[in-house]
């Protein structure tokens, strides 16, 4: 019970002090799930969506898939449904089209560990939609808990990847969708380096860069 209403009192901070980079209007990107059905109820990246909402600004969601395990359809999709938020599922391989036609002002993600030096390891995928946010000026924002920083890790580099199931990407609800035999790499996490992120979003503070100087200065308070 201690934890979880550390978990609650952390990411409504993370809320308070991330809606303040979304402004009126905005239509915001997200990819996998960082909401309450990940955390303890009121989650990260979604976190500062619903405290955006809860603050009046008008807002819409476009939620990746989240291949292979569709945690953006299945759960992103269905708490933003719940909260009134208007969201639009897309395919991962449509965000670059989105962004270009000048349909998304911000992207916010969540983020599972992040290095002293900022780079953030986050669901597969991450990365590619950081990349385009860059190409297309777009503000990329990461959402988590400061207890997500580990500053034993000067790198990304250093952290493991997950190699998940290969089931995971041959079949969908059970169902085979390749050959039998069919090969498969299945990382389940990327590494996106802190230059492709314009700020990172804890309940201790908004760090931007460098962050070796400003991530740790938010661990000490």
């Amino acid at each position: 019970l201690d934890i979880y209403e550390e978990d609650i009192t952390a990411n409504m901070a993370m809320g308070s002090l991330g809606q303040t980079l979304i402004n009126d209007g905005n239509t915001i990107l997200t990819h996998c799930n960082a909401g309450a059905l990940a955390t303890a109820g009121f989650g990260t990246a979604l976190g500062v969506i619903r405290a955006a909402a809860n603050a009046g600004k008008k807002i819409e969601v476009l939620a990746n898939e989240t291949r292979p395990f569709l945690q953006g359809a299945r759960l992103t999709v269905w708490e933003l449904m719940e909260d009134n938020i208007p969201v639009k599922l897309i395919t991962d391989n449509m965000s670059g089209f989105f962004m270009k036609n000048n349909q998304v002002d911000v992207v916010v993600v969540g983020a599972d560990r992040i290095a002293g030096n900022g780079d953030v390891a986050n669901k597969i995928g991450t990365y590619m939609v950081a990349v385009m946010a860059q190409k297309h000026k777009i503000p990329f924002y990461v959402a988590a808990p400061i207890s997500t920083l580990d500053l034993s890790l000067s790198s990304g580099e250093e952290i493991p990847i997950e190699q998940r199931s290969e089931d995971e990407v041959t079949r969908l609800n059970n169902k085979r969708i390749t050959p039998e035999g069919a090969c498969v790499a299945h990382p389940a996490f990327d590494i996106t380096p802190n230059d492709l992120i314009t700020a990172i979003i804890t309940d201790k503070g908004i760090a931007k860069p460098p962050y070796n100087a400003s991530l740790k200065k938010l661990m000490e308070k």
